[in-house]
This record gives structure tokens, sequence and C-alpha cells, in this order.
């Protein structure tokens, strides 16, 4: 027995830690794994009981260059931690950790709690200095080790895919041949259905229209399985939206060789583990890219302005990407905007009862607090329209070649639609075929085994059946031009581009989608309050420039006329709103509503106007306040001697002022009055001015 190992030691637990990086590893270097188990062996005869010897392999298969997902490598520092280990035996040191971290961490814990660290090498004591010395030696060059493996294997990577000839696993529709070269899949079904995603994707601009495309048309979408009792056949399923951005994407589709597309980078995450999380490289730094290196579905500028346009249908990107995708709503121009005081896009808003009304607003300055208020904000009809008969007027010409072209796609994409249920059905026939080969090959007396086969037969075929079945209603449903009369109907409503714009069938996202081929983004000014300079940039750079004239706001739509404002300043001079009423009835002039004017409107306009009422007090005549200051009393007590019918007062009607008319006899009445008053009390200027007299 070795000197190092003491009664201590012997009567803890000795643990045997088993690992090896990979799966593969484990299945096809078995004879490592075998060493490693057979290291049990050694713990008894170096004396540890049958019972004290555990094995810890719950961790092959797993990488040793970091914790994360190693839990027999956690149990066994715990154990070392609470001092229940005696020895930790591995065939190397490099099983136990070829992370520094984790390794210098073990080994101190194993010098606190006296455990020793046993491999092929020898027996270590981590608390001796020279046995630790050489044990963080060991662990370095394991490290060490790891980094050089890991480079050496990189750089034979990297030196092959320079050549395009490192081989990695390819996107469904492509495949390798027997020369190892990357070529269309012979499959012709996949090649349509890849075809027809970037079809579809050229035609309606967004990654999601071509899932409800496929979806509408029942269409399946292969995916190639790898690794596993599957590997290289086709699953067939639906599509789904991550995989056409998947497809889209990738850019092996257009011919091109790519090495470094992701890269791994090492994060920590809550719980202080380190993990890897794979994240794109940006394609300028991309460390392998072969152009025209092999077939196919796009060329690259396809490739490039599928990019571009994918970016653009971004809505969680920040800033606001002009000319996005299509979308439901009213607003035709919507994401073709551009504010010409901010630089901004304009956004749309919808107002009115439940939002029927759009309207199109520049308020970022204003939201961010740079500015008092907004750019501008208009409704939408007006310049919709505008912008419409624009594009109307300027495809007039080309009208019946749009026709031709649009009754071309319409064909197009019925054939690749028709093709694809056709392959469809070819391979369901060769199932149904194979299935019978099969029953008919198998012998009568393994009658098990022939009921099992006839099972499948009557399967495939009435999988067969059911699919010419669901062929066949789609072909009735969904064809668009099958006939003459169909092709006729077609080229007659697209020469007339008008009627096809505004007919109830089509709907805004269409009419979206064609102003996006013609106009690359519209400038809006607003040089006056009611007034719209609007700068039309067509696709081709061409320009054109529009002024619009806004409608008023319905306050200014529903203000008197001027001229009749004029007119009730006028007669006011000596009128009443009753007489000014009236005088305008009879010349036949009604409100702004239709309605005959009355009084209350008359009145209405004077104060709105600030039109004064006519003068109709006679010169001897004086007001309740003027009568107030005379007697020297409140004008209170003046309204009081109306009342009573001390004074001589008049008014026009209800709600105009009293005229009062002062004779001697009620003059001195009054004065006596106030004089011999306890109530009254007259101001000091009355009582001078009595006292003088």
């Amino acid at each position: 027995m070795n000197s190092t190992i003491g009664e201590q030691h012997l009567s803890k637990t000795a643990y045997v830690y088993v690992r090896q990086s990979t799966l593969a590893q484990v299945r096809h270097h078995q004879e490592s794994t075998e060493r490693q188990y057979a290291l049990r062996s050694k713990a008894l005869d170096m004396g540890w009981s049958e019972p004290s010897v555990q094995i810890l392999d719950r961790d092959l298969g797993k990488s040793g260059a970091q914790i994360t997902g190693r839990e027999d490598f956690k149990t066994l520092v715990a154990e070392v931690s609470m001092g229940q280990v005696g020895a930790v035996f591995a065939l190397e040191v490099s099983r136990l950790a070829r992370s520094n971290l984790d390794w210098h961490r073990l080994l101190e814990l194993c010098a606190l709690t006296d455990t020793l660290v046993i491999d092929e090498d020898g027996c270590y004591n981590p608390a001796d200095f020279n046995d630790g010395l050489l044990l963080g030696l060991k662990g370095t060059m394991a490290q060490a080790e790891l980094h050089l493996l890991r480079g050496r294997l990189l750089g034979g990577k990297l030196n092959k895919a320079r050549k395009g000839e490192l081989r990695f696993p390819l996107p469904v529709g492509l495949c390798y041949d027997e020369e190892s070269r990357i070529v269309l899949d012979p499959d012709e079904e996949v090649q349509g259905a890849v075809a027809l995603v970037f079809r579809l994707f050229r035609e309606t601009g967004t990654a999601f229209a071509v899932v409800q495309q496929f979806a509408k048309a029942a269409l399946r979408f292969p995916k190639r399985s790898y690794g596993g009792a599957w590997n290289g056949k086709l699953i067939w399923g639906y599509l789904t939206h991550s995989r056409v951005l998947n497809i889209l994407k990738n850019p092996s589709y257009a011919g091109m060789y790519v090495f470094g597309r992701y890269q791994y980078r090492r994060q920590i995450n809550p719980l202080g583990e380190v993990r890897k999380q794979t994240h794109p490289v940006p394609m300028a730094d991309w460390r392998v890219s072969l152009q025209e290196h092999h077939e196919g579905y796009i060329d690259w500028d396809e490739y490039l302005k599928n990019q571009e346009r994918l970016e653009k249908n971004r809505t969680n990107g920040g800033e606001m990407i002009l000319s996005g995708p299509a979308r439901e709503g009213l607003a035709l121009l919507q994401g073709l905007l551009v504010c010409g005081q901010c630089g901004r896009a304009l956004t749309v808003r919808y107002t009115g009862n439940g939002g029927i009304y759009p309207c199109y607003l520049c308020n970022l300055l204003h939201r961010d607090g740079l500015a008092s208020k907004g750019c501008m904000s208009f409704r939408c009809d007006l310049l919709d329209a505008a912008i419409a008969r624009e594009v109307l007027q300027a495809l007039q010409p080309a009208e019946l070649e749009l026709a031709l072209a649009a009754l071309d796609e319409l064909q197009a994409r019925d054939h690749s639609i028709g093709r694809q249920w056709q392959m469809r059905l070819e391979r369901a026939e060769y199932d149904a075929a194979l299935a019978e080969r099969r029953y008919q090959e198998v012998d009568p007396s393994q009658r098990l085994v022939a009921a099992t086969l006839e099972r499948r037969w009557n399967a495939a075929l009435l999988h067969c059946e059911e699919l010419k079945q669901q062929a066949a209603e789609f072909q009735r449903q969904q064809s668009r031009v099958a006939t003459q009369e169909q092709k006729a109907k077609v080229l007659a409503l697209a020469k007339d581009l008008p009627q096809l714009w505004h007919a109830p069938t089509t709907q805004a996202k269409d009419r979206k989608r064609m102003l996006r081929l013609l106009i690359k983004d519209i400038t809006v000014e607003k040089p006056a309050p009611k007034q719209l300079l609007v700068h039309i940039r067509w696709q081709g750079n061409a320009c054109t420039d529009l002024t619009l004239q806004l409608p008023a706001n319905i306050a200014d739509r529903m203000r008197s006329p001027s001229a009749v404002v004029d007119q009730v300043r006028d007669m006011a001079r000596h009128l009443q709103d009753t007489e000014i009423a009236e005088q305008l009835r009879q010349e036949g002039q009604s409100s702004i509503t239709g309605k005959p004017y009355t009084a209350s409107m008359v009145q209405w306009i004077r104060f709105r106007y600030r039109i004064p009422p006519p003068t109709l007090k006679k010169p001897v005549e004086i007001t309740v306040h003027q009568t107030a200051k005379h007697f020297g009393v409140s004008d209170n007590v003046v309204y009081y001697w109306i009342q009573h019918a001390l004074l001589q007062a008049r008014k026009l009607h209800a709600g105009s002022p009293y005229w009062i008319t002062l004779n001697e006899t009620d003059e001195k009445r009054l004065r006596d009055w106030v004089r011999n008053s306890s109530r009254i009390r007259t101001t000091s200027s009355t009582l001078a001015e009595e006292g003088a007299l």
C-alpha cells in the first residue's frame, strides 16, 4: 500500500469519476471507458472496501471545459467539501476538469479536507506542496491541451472550408452527390416546394404571407432528418414562419458556400453558470464565403434583395423603416411618407367612432419633449386619393403590358401549385404500389406478416384516394385561370386599372402592394395651415410635386359668412336683434346649416364678433350707474326706486339696460329720501355737494 494512503483515507468513501467529452467517444472509444471503470479494481487493491468505492458516471458524453451540466462533478465537489471523501480516482486529471477554475477549486477543497487525488501516474496529496504543485501543473497542461486540440481541429476545418470541401448538414433542397459536391435535391417535389417559397416571397414580400399561401393551398413542406435511425430521410409537414425565415436567410440557396455564419459566445446566467449561446455573425465577418460554388435556387442579387426586404419588414427594430410590408388598414400610404420638417417617418392614427377615420401624423419630436407640438397631422383620404390618381395616370400607357404580365403570373402560380399537388399524388401512388409489391412478394404461409402488409397496403390506398379528392377539391375552388373565359375576364379587368383599383373586392393590402411597386417614398411639407406640398419619388428616382388644399375645420365650415357678419354690423347700429333677423329672412338669407335667421342667431353673431348693441338712448336719459353716482347711493338703491316706480325708466327688451329720465320733482323727492333715510349711506362727494348748495 502507498505510504501516502492512511487509515483516515481508507475509512472514507473513494469516488471513481468516469467521463468522456462526447457521446461519439462513448460509443466508439469503449476502451477508454473500460479503463476508467477499471479504476474501481485499483481502489480495491489499494485497501478500500467494496461498499466504500462509488462510481460517478453520469457525466459521460459531457465536456469538461465547464461545470454546467456535469451533475456528478458537482456531487463530487460537494462531498469533498464536507470531508466525506478519502480519495478521488480518475484516469487522468483532464477527466476531472479542463478548466483551471474548476480544477483549482477542487484541489483547494481536497487540500483542506485531506482528500487524495489518484490517477494512472500516482497518488497525490494536494495538501503537500510538491504534490499540489504537480497537480496544478497537470491541470494547466490539461487546459492547454484542450486549447491546442481545439486550435488544430478548427484550423483543419477552416483550411478545408476555404477550399469549399468541408461538409456540414445542408438545408432541405440541397444534398451531396457521390463526389461530395453540393447539388439540388433530386426529388422534384422537394425542389418545387423550395422554389415555391422564393417565388411566393417575391410576389407577396413577407415571410408570413408565404406561410399563408402554403396553408391556403394545403401544401406540404419537407424537412430532412439528421442523426439517429431517421438520418437522411424526408419528413413532410406544415411550413412555419421560422422555416421560411431560415430559408430566406440561408446563402446556400443562392449558390454560396459559407463558413462562419454563427459563433458561440460564453455568457454567465443568473445562476452563475457559464453557458454557450449561438449568435449570428454579420455578413462582412463571415470567415469563408465562396460565390457561385454550386447551383442554387436564386442568384446572389435576389438574395441581397430578400435580406433588404426582411430588414424593412421588421417592426421591432427601433426607428421605423420606410416602405415596410403592406399591412391591413385604410391608410394606403403607410410606411411611405416622410416628414419634410424633421425627416422622420409619418405614422398612422385611427380616430373617430371606433377608429374608422385614419390620419397621418408626425409627433415624435413632441413625444420626446424636443418640440412643443407635432410637425403635422392631416386626414388620409385627400392625400390617398391624390396619390392614387397619380399612380393610375402613370400606369395608363402600360395597361396592356401589365394585363399580360398579370395573366402570365397567375398562370405560372397555378401551374406551380398544381405541379406540387401532382407530385404529391405521384408519391402517394408510388407508396401504394410499393405496399402492393411487398404484399405480393410475401410468403402466404407467413399469415401474420401478410396481414400486416395487407393493412399497410389498404392504408396506402385510402391515403392515395383521400389525396385525389383533396386535389380535385382544391383545383375546383382555388384555380384562377383555367378556361378561356376566365382569361378573357382577367384581361378585361386588368386593362381597366381604375375599375380594378376601386373594386370592392380589391383589398387595401393589395392597393398598398401596387403602390410600393411604383413609389419609393413621399415627402410631405406643410407650408401653410391648410396646404400640403407633396414630393413623390418613384422607383426610377423620378420626382413629381403636388400641391393639395386641405378642407377647413368644422368650426370654420360652420362659421357665418363674412358678408352676413358685415351686414349685421351695419344694421346693428340702429336696429334690434329681432328686426335684423326679420330683415335677413325677408331677403331670403339663411344660416350655414340652411335654417332661417332668428334673434338668438343674430345675438350670437354680435357676441362672437363683438358687435355693440344699437345706440337708442335719448340725450336726456342716463344709466343706472350714472343715477347712483348722482345721488351718491349704490346701484341696488336705484333698482329699488325703479321697481317701486319712483323713477321714470325704460328698457327696450328683456336683458337690455334701463334708461332713466330725471325731472326736478323726482330729483328733489329722492334727495330728501336719501337725506332722511337711516339705512342709505351717501358718499362724501354727495354730502359736500349738498353743503355747497
